[in-house]
């Protein structure tokens, strides 16, 4: 079963043209997930499982929804998991580079404004469902469905942070806030030009003081919304280009690459072809059939069809006795009788005149 898994990956990419990259990537994957065990970082390695999960994307849409994702779009999604996962989270690019979070956050709000997108427009051309939505009603709705994800991964980051203690949300120190906490009458108290925090709590279960220069640790609620910010400008560029896709459906192959489509199952593509094979069959047929009466009448000479009702007379007449039924013999001894009568009579006018 494995095997047949395993060949069935192996097909789809080779198809998409995408199986030199796909292979690069999952055997990096497994080498990082190796290391991660051998080091006993068992974060790490669920992050690994789950990335190498996460490559099955394209196939699952593929066999199980029939949806085929351009090669473009299926190469972005697979550098977008794995830069998310193995370089983001595993090796750290989200503090390295400061604005790695930030690029594919916008990718996502793309990518699922692109899948979206691409559901509402199968349902609004299928015969089964009755939609009809407008343009602008199926970009907005790709917008709204692009959002939807990003709050939920938001949330995901937020339940994976309280429950397994990691920094998925992450912390920055910022030199300006503004409270209430700290007024007795419930206003705004702002306060600049943070020099320091200072933190003192157990570390490993030692008591340990933490001083934090130049401003106080933000625990990721900036990190939160500037994420869903570039989401909704991701969401926004796809919109508008799904927008001008719909109105001119057959022009721009650019915009193509980037929407999914629906494609038939192989069990209606296999009855299609085989179909096709018996109206070909049948067609070839009928052109034999065809062929043979017409050299059939090409070799016999032309009748007259006067000629053809004399021979067939004569050929039934030939061999049989004439059937000569009782009228016509009656006929005949009427005829006979009355010519004997007329030359009696004539016979005795003539004695009469000689007396």
């Amino acid at each position: 079963m494995k095997k047949k898994k395993d060949e069935i990956h192996i097909d789809h990419f080779r198809q998409r043209g995408v199986l030199g990259l796909y292979v690069f990537l999952r055997f990096s994957v497994i080498a990082i997930l190796i290391l991660e065990i051998l080091h006993g970082n068992w974060n790490n390695a669920f992050l690994c499982i789950l990335t190498l999960g996460l490559f099955l994307l394209p196939v699952v849409l593929d066999k199980k929804f029939n949806i085929e994702l351009p090669t473009v779009l299926e190469i972005i999604i697979l550098l977008f998991i794995y830069a998310a996962e193995i370089l983001g989270e595993i090796q750290n690019f989200y503090g390295i580079f400061k604005s790695w979070d930030t690029m594919l956050h916008t990718i996502n709000g793309f990518i699922m404004a692109a899948i979206g997108f691409s559901l509402i427009d199968i349902l609004n051309n299928s015969d089964r469902f009755h939609i009809n939505l407008t343009p602008i009603f199926v970009a907005l709705v790709a917008f709204c469905f692009s959002m939807t994800i990003g709050v939920l991964w938001e949330f995901f980051e937020y339940g994976m942070d309280v429950v397994t203690k990691t920094d998925m949300q992450k912390d920055r120190i910022v030199s300006t806030i503004s409270t209430t906490m700290l007024t007795e009458d419930n206003e705004e108290l702002v306060i600049d030009n943070i020099e320091k925090t200072t933190i003192d709590g157990l570390i490993n279960g030692e008591k340990k003081e933490i001083v934090i220069e130049n401003g106080y640790l933000d625990i990721g609620i900036h990190d939160t919304i500037k994420d869903l910010i570039v989401n909704c400008i991701g969401a926004i560029a796809f919109s508008f280009i799904g927008y001008f896709y719909i109105l001119g459906r057959n022009n721009g192959s650019f915009i193509k690459q980037f929407i999914p489509l629906l494609k038939r199952s192989k069990k209606i593509e296999e009855l299609a072809e085989g179909n096709t094979k018996n109206q070909n069959i049948e067609i070839n047929k009928t052109n034999i059939s065809n062929g043979e009466t017409v050299k059939r009448k090409r070799g016999r000479p032309r009748k007259n069809p006067l000629n053809e009702n004399v021979e067939t007379k004569t050929k039934s007449t030939r061999g049989r006795k004439p059937n000569v039924s009782k009228k016509n013999v009656n006929s005949k001894n009427t005829k006979n009788t009355s010519k004997s009568n007329k030359s009696n009579i004539n016979n005795k006018k003539s004695l009469n005149n000689k007396k």
